[in-house]
């Protein structure tokens, strides 16, 4: 071969390594702790992105076990640089892993370069992902617990409102004479409750405390004030219902919804994340006219549970995050944002306020109808020691259950909780 046509073959070999160099499709590593309806909506966003982005971007997703295994793992792994490029993570959980360095910062620059803002978010969602006015994760949801009923029963027992809602949403003696009308109409259970579960009923009984103005901490505190009052107040409220007859007693997650889905029971409060499980029942046939609202205001004013998905980037510990994987990364958490429409089918309220003002979502049911909560939301206090699995959980549950089935006296729950909670 002469040397001229080999110098121009080397020449065209090398820039073709080159261009296929730049424009190497990057990996995206990915961890989640999705399941049910939430982990097949997922599945699907992600099979999305990754063919609106083939060639360029893949992300190679692992589910693991939800809670304390997933965070305990999240932990170990950045702790040796072994974990994923992006994770989804509860909002409620970044104090800790503030504090155990495990999380990157979320800085002014990559916010402008995802083409998000601060003004898409409500604050207090905002404010969930901030730490001394830094953000270590974008929000992609808030999931809080609303007020499930069926409609059919409601109806039959003239306990529904013209425009479809049970009535009694306004007052806690309102909402108690429509649990007590649909026990004299011969309803086994006015209301579905998650009394065998103290972990989900925090969500409920916080909810009640949100709506005095309450507050878990409070200056260093737990229950300063006048707190525990107002936690004594939301547990003899709910004991009530139990004592008269209007909730389940010792149930456990599977069997409220059972209670509810079987007729049995004619509401039930529970996580926006059973809608899917409910859209399913009524395509299929096997499900009544039913719908969710906003919990009741059972006190001063409307307030809500609610906690976030979020999406985060670890921080790994001597393992520095290349340019072209940041840019992936940020790539994938705009992308989804921005196409978070479908995983409010999931029930869940998306974060990014331009997708709940569209006509779409507004166009949602139920969703457009417990949507206006958001501006109602409370989130765990800002502490280590909250959150999903945390130890303010494990400490309140202890006592939610003897209280709510009637076998311990409130008052008697809020000193051995304030207590414990103070050891901590």
């Amino acid at each position: 071969m002469p040397r001229m046509l080999r110098f121009a073959k080397c020449v065209l070999v090398a820039t073709s390594l080159l261009a296929s160099s730049a424009h190497a499709q990057e990996t995206v590593a990915w961890w989640d702790f999705l399941s049910g309806g939430d982990g097949v909506r997922m599945k699907q966003l992600i099979s999305d992105f990754n063919k609106a982005h083939e060639g360029s971007i893949k992300i190679e997703a692992t589910t693991l076990e939800w809670g304390t295994p997933f965070y305990s793992k999240v932990q170990t792994a950045a702790s040796v640089g072994e974990a994923p490029d992006i994770m989804t993570y509860h909002a409620s959980r970044i104090p800790l892993a503030v504090k155990q360095g495990i999380l990157q910062e979320i800085t002014p620059d990559d916010w402008t370069k995802m083409g998000l803002a601060k003004s898409d978010y409500a604050d207090t969602t905002w404010n969930a992902v901030s730490i001394d006015s830094k953000q270590y994760a974008v929000p992609f949801d808030t999931h809080p617990i609303v007020l499930y009923y069926n409609k059919d029963i409601l109806a039959k027992a003239g306990l529904l409102t013209e425009a479809g809602k049970p009535k009694g949403l306004d007052s806690a003696a309102n909402f108690e004479a429509t649990l007590k009308g649909l026990k004299d109409a011969g309803v086994k259970f006015p209301l579905g409750s998650v009394t065998a579960d103290g972990n989900f009923m925090f969500r409920t009984v916080y909810s009640l405390m949100g709506q005095q103005d309450g507050e878990l901490l409070t200056g260093g505190e737990f229950l300063a004030g006048d707190n525990g009052e107002k936690l004594q107040n939301a547990l003899a409220l709910l004991q009530g219902w139990t004592k008269d007859g209007l909730q389940s007693s010792y149930t456990d997650y599977p069997a409220t919804v059972a209670l509810f889905t079987s007729g049995e029971a004619a509401m039930m409060i529970n996580g926006v994340w059973e809608v899917p499980t409910m859209v399913d029942l009524k395509k299929q046939g096997k499900l009544f006219e039913w719908g969710a609202v906003e919990l009741p205001v059972l006190f001063k004013h409307p307030s809500t549970y609610a906690d976030s998905h979020t999406f985060a980037i670890p921080a790994n510990k001597g393992k520095e995050m290349t340019a072209e994987k940041k840019k992936a990364v940020l790539e994938v958490i705009s992308w989804l944002s921005k196409h978070s429409l479908y995983w409010a089918s999931a029930g869940h309220i998306p974060a990014y306020g331009p997708v709940t003002a569209s006509a779409e979502y507004k166009a949602m049911e139920p969703n457009a109808s417990y949507s206006s909560l958001t501006a109602n939301m409370i989130f765990d206090p800002k502490t280590p020691l909250a959150g999903v699995a945390g130890p303010i959980f494990d400490v309140m549950s202890t006592y939610f259950v003897p209280t709510l089935n009637n076998e311990m006296d409130p008052a008697k729950a809020v000193k051995e909780i304030k207590s414990e909670l103070n050891d901590l």
